[in-house]
């Protein structure tokens, strides 16, 4: 069997492994956010910064909710990585920003963080924020989803079907579950442009 028929052969399970039932849970709560005025902070390092830039975008645009990913801002992330330290930059940024009990965290990450492993300690700090101030926690991660997955009030585990490519199926996943997300009749208010062409 060839690698491209593998990967994708890999694919296909891990769609059919998805919890519709973790999914539905994250779109009622999305909805609610909405609902009640709140906002949607997108959290991601590495490739998952890049899908949280995206999914800002989509969710601002299609959903109508005020989102915002703190990697957008590579000044005050930057700073806040020189003067404060790397595993405080998300929940600072989130106090900056007075996350709330209205507001939800969207978690885009492979591990979901682990600080024994002393990987992506800043989400891990910044779900413990959120969830402080009484803020609901959303995670799309991978692998066995680490803190997130332990604390969320939704986690979409993207399942581990072959352990050499956990991170390209966890980040690639990480967009088929938000495009699901914007979507979803709950929660989509504008049409799509390619949609809307007849």
């Amino acid at each position: 069997m060839s690698f491209t028929q593998q990967f994708l052969l890999e694919a296909i399970e891990i769609i059919q492994k998805l919890d519709h039932a973790a999914i539905d849970k994250a779109v009622a709560i999305l909805r609610a956010t909405r609902d009640r005025g709140g906002r949607l902070f997108i959290l991601g390092v590495g490739g998952s910064a890049a899908n949280a830039s995206h999914a800002v975008n989509d969710f601002r645009k299609i959903v109508g909710i005020e989102t915002y990913a703190p990697t957008d801002n590579v000044s005050e992330l930057t700073a806040r990585t020189n003067d404060e330290g790397w595993e405080t930059v998300f929940s600072s940024w989130l106090a900056t920003s007075k996350c709330n009990e209205k507001d939800t965290l969207l978690i885009l990450s492979v591990g979901g963080g682990n600080l024994e492993l002393n990987v992506s300690p800043n989400l891990v700090s910044a779900v413990r924020y959120g969830k402080s101030v009484g803020a609901s926690v959303i995670g799309i991660v991978g692998r066995d989803g680490g803190y997130t997955a332990q604390v969320a009030d939704s986690a979409i585990l993207i399942p581990t079907v072959n352990p050499v490519n956990v991170t390209p199926h966890a980040e690639a996943f990480q967009a088929v579950v938000w495009h699901l997300f914007v979507s979803h009749p709950d929660l989509k208010q504008v049409q799509t442009k390619w949609e809307s062409i007849r």
